[in-house]
């Protein structure tokens, strides 16, 4: 079984882009992992650098987790190298929720204003993209989900009003939760890029419980809104031998398809998840009773 640590790759493509490369990994790997290499393989510990774009490649489904926090001025989405592509969105999609200040994504000419929590899909072949913030001295902070695409679709703008809400759980399972479901099949058409968001109630603390897998996708769960001094414990790995990763305010973490991705605070909190892989089906999951998890 090998367990050493793969290796990752992080280098500059441009001057205003960060980009880093994690290699997928097998439930034997995670199984021999220790805490810094899991944290390594999948912890994404920041992504909001002034003026540069921070991206993540997991090569689960070759999925692109960013930001892009714009402060003097505009700041336009170039393309890494790794991509070996014309344009970034050449053979991608990309979808976009504003966790920070008012803020503006420019796409081929047309502007999409973006107020705190709100969404905006572009579509494959959009070639030319700007982010600005309203006000520097409270700049949106753009997370960034990006994925292979094979079709053009509109780009589109998702206000916490155009969202499909479902609320699950309770107060007496600490998981009562509202789900926002924003960039998926049932607001508007996508390739595979699904994405949406989760804020849990006061005095609930457990997300995505009961816990479950979907070998057809993978995902990216995105920690923000927790209170400074609190944290979230993200349980991952197969249901019988599960793992976990202590994580903080705005940060991501990876969860491969064969991974269970559930988490349990010290203090409610909202959180985004993005999938992308076999089909848009967003309850294609396969439950785990949480008497059998280990």
């Amino acid at each position: 079984m090998q367990t050493e640590l793969p290796p990752v790759v992080d280098d500059k493509t441009a001057s205003q882009t960060i980009f880093e490369s994690r290699y997928a990994s097998s439930p034997g790997e995670v199984k021999g992992m220790d805490t810094t290499q899991l944290r390594q393989n999948f912890l994404i510990d920041s992504l909001f650098v002034p003026n540069q774009f921070k991206w993540v490649l997991s090569f689960f489904d070759r999925y692109l987790t960013g930001g892009i926090m714009p402060i003097d001025g505009p700041v336009t989405l170039d393309t890494p190298d790794q991509l070996k592509a014309s344009y970034f969105l050449e053979r991608r999609e990309l979808g976009i929720i504003n966790v920070g200040g008012a803020g503006q994504v420019i796409a081929d000419g047309t502007s999409y204003d973006l107020d705190y929590k709100e969404a905006l899909y572009i579509g494959q072949g959009t070639q030319a993209i700007q982010f600005v913030s309203h006000d520097a001295n409270a700049p949106a902070k753009f997370y960034l989900n990006s994925t292979p695409a094979h079709k053009n679709y509109p780009t589109r703008k998702v206000s916490r009003t155009d969202a499909e809400v479902v609320t699950l759980g309770s107060m007496e399972t600490a998981n009562h939760r509202t789900i926002n479901k924003l960039l998926v099949n049932s607001v508007l058409p996508t390739c595979q890029l699904q994405m949406g968001m989760t804020e849990l109630k006061a005095g609930s603390v457990w997300n995505t419980m009961p816990a479950h897998t979907h070998d057809r996708r993978m995902e990216v769960y995105f920690y923000f809104e927790v209170p400074e001094g609190q944290s979230v414990c993200h349980f991952m790995g197969q249901p019988q031998e599960t793992r976990h990763i202590w994580m903080q305010n705005e940060q991501a973490v990876i969860s491969p398809n064969w991974s269970i991705h559930s988490g349990s605070g010290t203090s409610n909190y909202t959180f985004i998840w993005g999938m992308a892989g076999e089909n848009l089906d967003y309850g294609d999951m396969d439950f785990c009773a949480i008497t059998d998890l280990k």
